[in-house]
């Protein structure tokens, strides 16, 4: 019950980064192959501020999101305002996270590339799960509103959107920060249950697996995402026991997916609403 309680913790944990990240690629219309890197920014501010100076967890948590957040700004402004196409930014920002990524093997404070052991375990599942919801409540809201309704303005077409008067690098930049933030929140959640972070475990392998998320579960959808995510953490898991055979696994689910639902498992559309459309028919009949 221990280990099934610990994948748990680990899908909820990585749900709220694809949540973030659904946010920006699914909904604004950016790829991003670097949000590892926001993930990592936030483990290691939440993380430092409970191991060497005792803040509390709560107020660490917060830190590393707002850290995530700041630290967006310093790669979305310049290459937002340049007007960088989709393909040219998720390399703009897969650079960033790598050189992230070499900084912190060779800061001191972060106990370089051996990684920051004896962290508090303060992650238990009722604080994830009280975040994971919290964050589809704001995600939900902020889509709804008109920054959302900009948003998906511009993944539709972002010529258009301009013409209609939304502001397309102000925009695209508070998407960046909001999926940022969520990010930095699922890494600060992340060092204190692991009890052990380093840099290494934030590459390009890790932005990857949220991307895939994103493009699996569906890129117009918030559910689809989510789901997708607990599959692909619990799946390797569930099939540990087959050794190199899990993987295998794993890359044939993300093939079938794409080949015979190519706009992904909930596509535009959200599970609450498909679960009310099954229960409408059954009442018809």
């Amino acid at each position: 019950m221990d280990y099934i309680l610990s994948i748990v913790i680990l899908a909820c944990i990585n749900m709220i980064a694809v949540l973030g990240l659904s946010i920006f690629t699914g909904f604004t219309g950016l790829f991003s192959l670097g949000h590892a890197a926001f993930v990592a920014v936030g483990a290691y501010t939440s993380a430092i501020l409970t191991y060497y100076y005792e803040v509390p967890f709560i107020l660490a948590l917060a830190a590393g999101a707002a850290a995530a957040g700041a630290v967006s700004l310093i790669i979305g402004i310049p290459t937002l305002r340049a007007k960088l196409r989709s393909d040219y930014f998720a390399i703009a920002i897969l650079g960033f996270g790598e050189a992230l990524r070499v900084l912190l093997e060779n800061f001191e404070i972060t106990n370089g590339a051996r990684g920051l052991p004896g962290i508090e375990s303060f992650t238990t599942l009722p604080i994830v799960l009280v975040c994971l919801t919290a964050g589809v409540f704001v995600a939900r809201n902020f889509l709804r509103s008109r920054w959302g309704a900009a948003c998906i303005a511009i993944r539709e077409d972002p010529v258009a959107a301009e013409m209609a008067g939304v502001r397309l690098f102000r925009t695209r930049l508070l998407s960046l920060v909001v999926s940022a933030v969520y990010c930095g929140l699922s890494g600060g959640l992340l060092a204190h249950f692991l009890s052990f972070i380093q840099p290494v475990m934030f590459t390009l392998l890790q932005s990857t697996q949220l991307l895939a998320a994103v493009i699996a579960g569906g890129m117009g959808s918030i559910s689809g995402p989510l789901i997708a995510s607990f599959v692909f953490i619990a799946l390797p898991e569930a099939l540990r026991v087959a050794q190199m055979w899990r993987l295998v696994a794993y890359g044939l689910l993300l093939v079938l997916i794409m080949v015979y639902r190519p706009q992904g498992l909930m596509g535009y559309s959200e599970l609450s609403t498909l679960i009310s459309r099954i229960l409408k028919r059954g009442e018809a009949r």
